[in-house]
């Protein structure tokens, strides 16, 4: 069991106020509606937490990494504040993103088929069978309504108008990943499980989520939906929505059918676990990858635009379909940046890629031509 390093502590709260944009000592002006969105940490006091083998003094830890990225040193928090909150240019489009309005067909895709909804929400169908990644409907991803960051372009469907789905996955408890409101409307609309890593079913019982629709796993667990198969596997991150971080566990999935199959980073920096994870279970048929919200001070946790190409390629990822960009202001480099610096790698290594717009829905027997639809937005 790796220790958990305090350096990685500190960019960690860091990164969370970033995403918060307003820090958490604005508890005190809300009011009592805030601890209901923070969820609840375990502590320790389930026995499936406290035996995991990423658990330790209390917290959950990354797995060992001689290769997981070392932050840039030298730059402060106070700096690195300052950077996020004042230093916004070109951090944002100038023009409405485009979108595609459409819901996805009555019948999932007998083969694959991705439909991006913006960030880290997608609808994933794997022959006959579909499941929707970290949901995140709010006008923000904060515990606040009325502060936080704020999505940069409409969500292209609305949620009642998703067909029903066979399993709800989420990756970790970030509020950009685990939306409350967002899961308890889909309480009320679906009828579909959440599978989380462990600790996460704390946050969804609270939100009133049913003990039968509730499955939490350890990373290389798998649970069987019919011929759906859900792999938790290993990412390089961390968790918290409160004051108390790592109660919680991270991860990526892959969404396996009886022949097709997808991965999803989830957040991650990069570490030798992909090409693991490419062993074990790929090679994939598309892989969604994380490719927004990177700085040099956030290396370990995040990754860059090239480290997502060599993650793909370790993986044996297939299409790649990038994510965790477009639609919230959460890192510090240019709006489209993530994107731009994607497309170059990629063509440098040969990586087959789709752009779709938010609510775009791909087939991967159908591939649209990439357009660049977002140059000149920002």
């Amino acid at each position: 069991m790796s220790e958990a390093l305090p350096r990685t502590r500190r960019r960690g709260r860091l990164l969370t106020l970033t995403a918060l944009a307003a820090g958490l000592g604005a508890a005190a002006w809300v009011g009592r509606g805030l601890p209901g969105s923070f969820g609840r940490n375990p502590d320790g006091r389930d026995d499936r937490v406290r035996n995991s083998p990423q658990y330790g003094g209390g917290t959950f830890h990354n797995a060992p990494s001689e290769l997981a990225r070392r932050p840039a040193p030298g730059r402060s928090v106070p700096d690195t504040l300052r950077r996020a909150l004042f230093e916004r240019t070109g951090r944002t489009p100038v023009r409405p993103v485009p979108l595609v309005r459409q819901a996805p067909p009555a019948t999932a895709a007998e083969g694959v088929a991705v439909t991006w909804f913006g960030h880290a929400s997608a609808l994933v169908e794997v022959e006959g069978s579909r499941v929707l990644l970290d949901p995140i409907w709010s006008e923000r991803c904060s515990p606040l309504d009325h502060l936080g960051p704020r999505r940069l372009h409409p969500v292209p469907l609305p949620l009642g108008e998703l067909p029903q789905v066979d399993a709800v996955l989420i990756s970790h408890d970030h509020y950009d990943h685990l939306d409350m409101a967002t899961v308890k409307r889909l309480v009320r609309s679906q009828s579909a499980p959440f599978a989380v890593p462990l600790g996460i079913g704390g946050h969804l019982r609270r939100w009133g989520v049913p003990e039968h629709r509730i499955i939490e796993l350890d990373w290389d667990e798998t649970c069987t939906l019919g011929d759906l198969h859900l792999t938790l596997t290993a990412a390089h991150h961390f968790s918290g929505r409160s004051f108390k971080r790592n109660t919680t566990l991270w991860g990526s999935w892959v969404v396996a059918g009886p022949n097709r199959r997808v991965f999803y980073t989830g957040d991650s920096g990069y570490f030798e676990g992909y090409a693991r994870i490419g062993e074990q279970h790929g090679p994939f048929d598309a892989a969604l990858v994380q490719i927004g919200a990177y700085d040099e001070g956030w290396a370990d946790i995040h990754l860059t635009p090239e480290d997502a190409v060599l993650a793909h390629r370790e993986l044996g990822g297939g299409l790649l379909l990038p994510v965790h960009w477009c639609t919230f202001n959460l890192g510090l480099h240019p709006w489209a940046e993530p994107v731009e610096r994607l497309l170059a790698e990629a063509k440098a290594h040969d990586v087959p890629v789709v752009v779709p717009r938010p609510g775009q829905r791909v087939e991967l027997e159908d591939l649209p031509e990439l357009d660049s639809w977002w140059v000149g937005l920002a």
